[in-house]
């Protein structure tokens, strides 16, 4: 057929057959090209082989999709598993290793100090392996971020020094308060943090948020006159109900502290959180050992740095060390609705092995507290309002953009 042809066909002088029905594209008036090259269809050829092509695409995209959803919620979840077993296991065994005796006591700042060093080297280990495990890599990594940067590491001499506080300060908590308790009571911690986000990072919370924190201070304070306790707790005239009171306090006031300085330092910094931890590790490492010879130097030198060390001993520094890699794991998958599941799951599952190993029985007024707690952790984790968080994000929004800031506080 001649090219002249060709355009009467187009053109209409040629009649198009009834029953067949002519594609919308085939009426369009042909490209020069096609005109020149006497290809009516090959438009059509074209759009059928892209339409197959992306269809492929689509499909290959979903296949690789399943697997990759799968696997980020086996590690959301299992993380989770592990974040709660790490906060009922390490609450109940360092209560089980400060109560039950068979000898000679430990000292709780060696532990401290040998938590310190485990957790040093396990972020060494991940730091080893995100360097591809290679040494010479490794030692320039830490070259750069340790030797090369002495402002830094002044800087995180202060959490430093509270964080080994504050562990210290719960061994003497749980050796005079019973696991349940303790964990109720450490939940102070969510008013800590908020308090010191509003002051330090200047963190503007909705009425919900500040009305989360009433309650649970209201919750801590039935708790706390409830008298509820272990059978260790009432059998040992040792143990004082108040000091462990003090002790929690002041651990939620370090925790609140020194994590949000933390957050303040990480704000606007490329440095990962691994090397941040070796980085804070070095310094906890030499303030626990000193505070091991300021406070127990004359039980050290007469008894040894291992005094009253058993395979129970052992575990509670370990799961105590580990920890922090959960909660990495966690903040980095798991959203605010399962990691406030996760830390209302761990009171309830502690209230209830307490029973069982400890003969713990709680009151009425113990119940309502820890209902208070739960309920005041859910409050708090609450998400904010859709203008708030379209304020959050720059979109235009009624409420003035420079009053809302968002909070990302760790349960």
């Amino acid at each position: 057929m001649s090219n002249a042809s060709l355009h009467e066909s187009t053109n209409g002088t040629t009649p198009v057959s009834p029953d067949r029905v002519t594609p919308a594209d085939e009426l369009m008036p042909p490209s020069p090209n096609d005109i020149e090259n006497g290809d009516l269809h090959a438009r059509k050829s074209k759009r059928g082989s892209s339409s197959s092509s992306s269809s492929s695409q689509a499909s290959q995209k979903q296949r690789t999709k399943r697997p990759v959803q799968n696997h980020n919620a086996l590690i959301k979840y299992g993380s989770l598993l592990l974040l709660v077993g790490q906060m009922v296991g390490l609450v109940l065994l360092m209560r089980y290793s400060r109560t039950h005796i068979d000898g000679e006591l430990y000292l709780a700042s060696t532990a401290v100090f040998m938590m310190e060093v485990m957790k040093f080297f396990l972020c060494l280990g991940v730091v080893f392996y995100q360097s591809g495990s290679s040494f010479p890599a490794l030692g320039t990594e830490l070259y750069n971020h340790v030797w090369a940067s002495p402002h830094e590491m002044l800087k995180l001499c202060i959490p430093s020094f509270l964080y080994t506080v504050q562990n210290n300060l719960l061994y003497l908590a749980l050796t005079n308060l019973d696991a349940a308790t303790y964990q109720i009571l450490y939940q102070l911690k969510i008013l800590t943090t908020a308090v010191f986000s509003a002051t330090m990072l200047g963190r503007r919370f909705s009425g919900t948020k500040w009305a989360s924190l009433i309650v649970l201070t209201c919750g801590v304070a039935v708790v706390q006159l409830s008298g509820s306790s272990d059978s260790e707790g009432s059998d040992n005239d040792d143990q004082n109900r108040f000091v462990g009171l003090v002790a929690v306090l002041c651990a939620a006031c370090t925790s609140g502290f020194s994590g949000v300085y933390f957050e303040k330092i990480l704000k606007g910094s490329d440095v990962s959180l691994w090397i941040r931890n070796i980085q804070m590790g070095l310094p906890s490492i030499i303030i626990a050992l000193i505070t091991v010879f300021v406070e127990d130097s004359v039980e050290v030198s007469r008894k040894g740095f291992f005094v009253g060390y058993s395979p129970m001993v052992v575990s509670v520094i370990t799961v105590q060390a580990v920890g922090g890699l959960i909660v990495a794991v966690v903040v980095k998958y798991a959203d605010n609705v399962l990691k406030v599941f996760a830390s209302s799951f761990s009171i309830l599952l502690s209230c209830i092995i307490s029973a069982f190993a400890f003969d713990f029985r709680p009151n009425l007024l113990f119940l309502v507290g820890a209902f208070l707690v739960i309920l005041s952790t859910a409050m708090y984790s609450k998400p904010e309002s859709k203008k708030r968080g379209l304020a959050q994000r720059g979109q235009p929004s009624p409420i003035p953009r420079g009053n809302i800031r968002k909070t990302s506080l760790v349960m």
